[in-house]
């Protein structure tokens, strides 16, 4: 954006986080992803840190090669668009509030993980832990 500031808002950095989320579930490194979209690994850093703004055809690029749609990337924001605060600012995503779970990045990262145990067994054992923990 040559001659102006870019300062990212809340959904640049929430887009950022999903891109990183589906990546790492993926099991790509940002240099994979790279190759796969055609840019540089720094390119990808600074769309998952929100300091360059994704286009529309680079997001769709980005859903094809992560193979996901591109409404994954919009999951866990609030209705359409984030609300102002008071001050007029858009609160940040992760200052934002769901009460959908799976629309948070921790749950997916949860279910990613829960899923990559190498057996029934293992998984067995973590749902058997969570339940105790919860007192279920």
């Amino acid at each position: 954006m040559r001659g102006k500031s870019f300062t990212p808002t809340a959904i640049d950095e929430h887009i950022g986080q999903r891109v990183q989320l589906r990546r790492l579930m993926m099991g790509l490194s940002q240099k994979d992803l790279a190759k796969i979209c055609g840019v540089t690994f720094q390119q990808i850093q600074k769309y998952e840190s929100a300091g360059n703004r994704i286009s529309a055809s680079r997001l769709f690029e980005l859903s094809t090669a992560l193979e996901t749609p591109v409404s994954f990337f919009f999951l866990g924001l609030p209705g359409n668009m984030p609300e102002p605060t008071k001050s007029g600012k858009i609160t940040r995503a992760s200052e934002q509030k769901s009460d959908d779970p799976l629309a948070k990045n921790e749950s997916l990262q949860l279910i990613n993980l829960y899923w990559r145990l190498p057996n029934d067994d293992q998984r067995k054992m973590v749902m058997k832990m969570l339940k105790s923990l919860n007192g279920v």
